[in-house]
């Protein structure tokens, strides 16, 4: 039958549909091995002793008293420095004014041990120039912070002689050494990813602090909402300006008229930011650049600018990957937005605090958690969201483990109480500020090792191998305790880590359920790439739990939380990973 010119022009449509649909969902194939590592750098390692912080570097200098000084690193976090006593009464009156010195030296220090503990990507937390610990209010995108570089003070004067013209900007020498660290990283095989915050920027940023001295004056007078001028004639200020969650100090870049993309001025230089660290030295090679991006409350940023922002780094680089702060299910966004991925918080965080941690939902209930997510999306998709637990705006598990009693209820059934601050902050009379005991010691190691083996990506939240334990921000950010490792759970994240590198099956497989028992809390899966099968046995029940010997046939035990696993049964809280294949794959 011929095809009529009707018939072609809608064959053309669908074609053209189906292409629109999919230019969105570009995943570089590096995504699929990866194992995340997430480093919040002021608290991660002080590797130079040369370019602490300082009094002046702080957000509100004039607000600390002249004695204040750099936290030792060792110190208790409850116990207060001399300077703190001086500010308040209490812990939270001074703990947003620390700071402890973390740098990008201390980063290239240990990056052999993050090699070694099998991780393969790194998820920075911004490093850009900012007054504040945790740097979400920038003073600049196109400059990482002086203080984790080794010459703050000459970084500074930097910076402050250029201007806006990207033809006029510099590297520093923190920009330099972050530009190691990139080349150390990638020595190693191991990628990077930095944090963009393209909906705000701090008082701090050069923008905004031209407006404040020249209001309606200020060349840059459209990059933020501003409501009201301050008249000079009044002996009030009535500047007035949107920001961020009702948060002065985080300023809201300005949309378009339409509201469908962020304003050209600011959208103008962060693309030139963008481009400035993707290809460092613009030879057209992405190579010495980073590899991604960790896009900051992308949800509230218009879709326009999105996919003009996607089209844009993926002609810098084919091969980027960005991943979206979203918290709700998020296939949908991440597919229209022009995404590579998300953090999975709905998909895996929030359900396994549900049942793992709490054993308060049943098995199936989990499994059904994990199902709307994960079949939400492509199976290539689904292989690449960041499976995190805890980051630095939750608790911390140990955290979560310890504190998993507390309630006879949820507030929102829905929810777990995840990260809900009537339930998770220390200074809550309730809260209890310690690590889990011996039975949360097992749930903590049954969570690590499903983290290993499920569909997705694992994101390990820096210091939570060493046993690093805290209630929600700022408690989640406390400094590394490499001077106080809990080897026991170092020992065993190394473990369930490595295995999956070497298993393609863990990596790339294919996911089948093979029971889940509500009355035994027992969930069991099986992971399948060509030859190679694993089988993951989890039993959060409270007795011991027999394993169907019909799917058990011919597989080996590989790794197991309690030695007493054999291939029969599990011991309570017991979780451990069977084999099939002689020779797990490692990556290539």
């Amino acid at each position: 039958m011929p095809i009529t010119e009707s018939i072609r022009l809608g064959l053309l449509l669908i074609i053209a549909g189906y292409a629109s649909s999919q230019q969105f969902e570009e995943i570089p194939e590096w995504a699929s091995d990866a194992i995340w590592y997430q480093i919040f750098p002021e608290r991660f390692r002080n590797g130079d002793d040369f370019n602490q912080p300082t009094r002046d570097s702080l957000v509100n200098p004039n607000e600390v008293p002249r004695s204040w000084c750099v936290m030792d690193w060792h110190r208790p976090w409850n116990e207060r420095a001399s300077w703190e006593h001086e500010v308040s009464h209490r812990l939270e009156g001074s703990i947003l004014n620390r700071r402890y010195g973390g740098d990008l030296q201390g980063v290239i220090d240990s990056l052999d041990y993050l090699q070694k503990l099998g991780v393969s990507a790194l998820y920075f937390n911004p490093l850009f120039y900012s007054p504040s610990h945790h740097k979400y209010d920038g003073s600049s995108f196109h400059h990482i912070d002086p203080f984790f570089g080794p010459d703050p003070q000459k970084d500074l004067a930097i910076i402050r002689s250029e201007n806006i013209d990207s033809k006029e900007w510099h590297w520093t020498h923190a920009d330099r050494i972050f530009l190691r660290l990139l080349r150390e990283a990638k020595s190693r095989n191991m990628r990077v990813i930095i944090d963009g915050v393209w909906n705000h920027t701090g008082r701090g940023f050069f923008a905004f602090e031209d407006i404040l001295q020249r209001q309606q004056s200020s060349r840059y007078k459209n990059w933020y909402k501003i409501e009201s001028f301050d008249d000079p004639e009044t002996p009030q200020n009535e500047f007035n300006y949107k920001c961020w969650n009702g948060y002065p100090s985080l300023p809201e870049f300005a949309r378009t008229p339409d509201g469908r993309s962020l304003a050209e001025g600011p959208k103008e230089y962060i693309f030139k930011a963008t481009r400035r660290w993707m290809d460092p030295n613009g030879d057209g090679d992405p190579s010495d650049g980073i590899d991604g991006w960790r896009l900051d409350v992308a949800e509230e940023i218009p879709t326009g600018f999105w996919r003009e922002w996607h089209d844009y780094i993926r002609k810098i680089n084919p091969q980027v990957f960005t991943t979206a702060e979203i918290w709700g299910s998020s296939a949908e966004f991440i597919k229209t937005n022009g995404f590579s991925s998300g953090m999975n918080y709905r998909g895996f965080a929030i359900p396994v605090k549900g049942w793992l941690i709490d054993g308060r939902i049943p098995a199936s209930a989990f499994a059904t958690y994990l199902e709307s997510e994960r079949t939400s999306r492509t199976a290539h998709a689904a292989r690449v969201l960041q499976n995190l637990i805890d980051s630095h705006d939750t608790q911390r598990i140990a955290s979560a483990i310890a504190n998993r009693h507390q309630f006879d209820s949820y507030l929102n059934p829905d929810w777990f109480d995840y990260d809900d601050p009537k339930r998770v902050s220390a200074r809550l009379k309730h809260y209890k500020n310690q690590p889990p005991g011996q039975k949360g010691r097992r749930i903590w190691k049954m969570l690590a090792l499903f983290q290993a083996t499920y569909v997705g990506a694992p994101m390990i939240y820096y210091g939570t191998e060493f046993g690093l334990w805290g209630a929600d921000d700022p408690d989640d950010r406390k400094p590394t305790p490499w001077h106080a490792i809990d080897y026991e759970i170092l020992h065993w994240y190394r473990d369930v880590l490595t295995l999956r590198r070497n298993s393609i099956a863990l990596r790339r497989g294919s996911y089948e359920i093979l029971e889940v028992d509500d009355s035994r809390q027992l969930f069991v899966f099986q992971r399948t790439y060509d030859e190679e099968q694993v089988i993951i046995a989890i039993n959060r029940g409270n007795s011991k739990a027999r394993l169907d010997p019909n799917y058990m046939k011919g597989k080996s035990l590989q790794l197991a939380t309690d030695s007493d696993a054999n291939i029969q049964s599990l011991p309570a809280l017991t979780a451990a990973i069977y084999k099939q294949s002689n020779q797990m794959k490692s990556i290539p």
